[in-house]
């Protein structure tokens, strides 16, 4: 199944049960969407979603409202965004892909009540988002891809990219929930191929300008981004 079908599956069959359950209780259900990432990265990820409503019934504005709330790639801000939410008594809680692992952690912080639905590339048993793939229990269930698990494949395709790569560098979110896990898998891929790396970190816009002015002083040819929010939100730099 594609990303996209996935997105759109989030915003259907794995909502509406939520949404079901409790229409007796509100006159209009209110979805809370919670993102690490920013609207414009975002918007295709939200036509999605709505899509995916739209296919079991559910038009925004209509008969369901949706409280979007956006970090902008400061996973710090998302504790109060979640808390906000939970104020405002929402029906259930979307933390969506691109960014998904910082706020389902969030989110779950927030409440034991409100059902979260996620979608994450990090493993969430691991992050203890759930109790197990099969039976999620509590009140968070989602989708998981494992996007984190492929950061060394990345490394790989990019060698065969530009296979006289002398050292390559790989920009990193010290401050992400995973990112130890991360390094470790990138440095292990790295020493299977004999790839020398030159980390850089950044958890921040100063700090990314800084790994760009390295970057840009390197010359590398090429650049890996490990996957998280923080870099997919501000990825618009990359390309500069």
């Amino acid at each position: 199944m594609k990303r996209r079908e996935f997105i759109t599956l989030l915003g259907g069959a794995a909502v509406s049960w939520q949404l079901a359950a409790r229409a007796q209780q509100s006159a209009m259900p209110v979805i809370g969407f919670l993102s690490g990432q920013s609207p414009d990265n975002s918007a295709h990820l939200v036509m999605m979603f709505r899509r995916g409503l739209a296919e079991i019934g559910y038009t925004e504005g209509e008969n369901v409202a949706i409280e979007y709330r956006w970090a902008l790639g400061q996973s710090d801000r998302l504790p109060a965004l979640a808390a906000d939410l939970v104020g405002r008594r929402v029906t259930v809680i979307v933390a969506t892909a691109g960014g998904g692992t910082p706020a389902s952690l969030a989110a779950k912080a927030a409440t034991t009540t409100i059902p979260i639905v996620f979608s994450s590339g990090a493993d969430p048993v691991k992050l203890g988002l759930v109790a197990s793939l099969n039976r999620p229990g509590g009140n968070v269930t989602g989708i998981s891809w494992l996007t984190f698990a492929l950061d060394g494949k990345r490394l790989g395709l990019l060698r065969e990219l530009v296979p006289k790569l002398s050292v390559l560098p790989v920009l990193v979110n010290p401050a992400f929930v995973d990112a130890t896990r991360q390094l470790r898998e990138i440095q292990q891929a790295a020493q299977t191929i004999g790839q020398s790396i030159t980390i850089l970190n950044a958890s921040n816009i100063r700090e990314i300008d800084v790994a760009f002015e390295t970057f840009g002083q390197m010359r590398p040819g090429a650049l890996l981004l490990a996957a998280d929010p923080f870099s997919t939100a501000d990825a618009s730099r990359s390309r500069h």
